[in-house]
């Protein structure tokens, strides 16, 4: 299977590109004329968010943001063997037409896994894809299932984790194998003490920073690192970033173990 490049040492477990770590709408935000806005950071341009992990050969997708034709294009993806989809706002699945680029070398249909609410979004909103299943080459062919529980990819042991984005009910999911795990959890207001507990000391936690100032359905920057004392993971990681958020002022200020996302970034763990 193809694999993504990241400069990675060759013994590491998982790899992660942040492929996108904006907003719905983005940084810079149409219109808006704010530094952050008008920086020539490039930390500060934001696609919509969403990562790619590479374990054991296998490259899985978590969301198909509006923006992944350009983040694919960008980042020289060219194989896509799974996607995890966190909920069905629209900038967390509008890039799922552009997954049909992933299914042309394919036999059979491309794994999508989704809760049964999201699941059913996908096929309101993408009816063509699903009704009857797509069988041409040239279109998305979706293979879909709906998780109700943990369920494994290849030797990827994915474990869905039921949090409130506001009144919408979302799944962040953590990834495990070779005894390392990582979490992803871009759109968050809450998190049950049950949850908190399956989370605690992971090896990396990517969450919610959404902004300084209090959100409805996000988590600000102080709500982010309440969470992360109580997990206390190895390594931190706030996306889901807005045009409030300057990287390197933020950088500044975040304690030790905890940084702001910006697109491209590639770690190993």
């Amino acid at each position: 299977m193809a694999q993504f490049q990241l400069n990675a040492i060759m013994t590491s477990v998982m790899n992660i590109l942040f492929l996108g770590t904006g907003t719905s709408v983005g940084v810079p935000q149409i219109g808006c004329t704010c530094p952050v806005c008008l920086s020539t950071d490039e930390k500060n341009k934001r696609l919509r968010s969403s990562i790619l992990v590479e374990i054991d050969g296998l490259q899985i997708l978590i969301d198909a943001s509006p923006d992944l034709r350009q983040q694919a294009l960008r980042t020289g993806m060219k194989n896509v063997d799974a996607v995890l989809f966190t909920h069905s706002h629209v900038d967390h699945v509008g890039g799922f037409d552009d997954l049909r680029a992933f299914c042309w070398h394919r036999e059979g249909g491309l794994p999508m896994y989704a809760s049964e609410e999201t699941m059913a979004a996908l096929q309101n909103i993408y009816a063509w894809a699903f009704y009857p299943p797509v069988q041409h080459s040239g279109y998305v062919r979706p293979e879909p299932h709906v998780f109700t529980k943990s369920f494994k990819i290849g030797a990827v042991l994915v474990t869905p984790l039921p949090v409130q984005h506001g009144w919408v009910d979302v799944h962040g999911f953590m990834l495990g194998y070779g005894g390392k795990r990582i979490i992803y959890m871009p759109d968050v207001k809450t998190i049950s003490a049950e949850v908190i507990e399956k989370m605690r000391g992971v090896d990396l936690l990517i969450i919610d920073g959404l902004r300084y100032s209090e959100h409805p359905t996000h988590l600000n920057v102080t709500e982010a690192l309440e969470v992360i004392h109580q997990i206390s993971p190895n390594r931190a990681i706030l996306t889901h970033l807005s045009h409030e958020i300057d990287y390197q002022t933020l950088s500044a200020e975040l304690p030790f173990g905890v940084e702001p996302a910006y697109d491209n970034l590639r770690i190993s763990i």
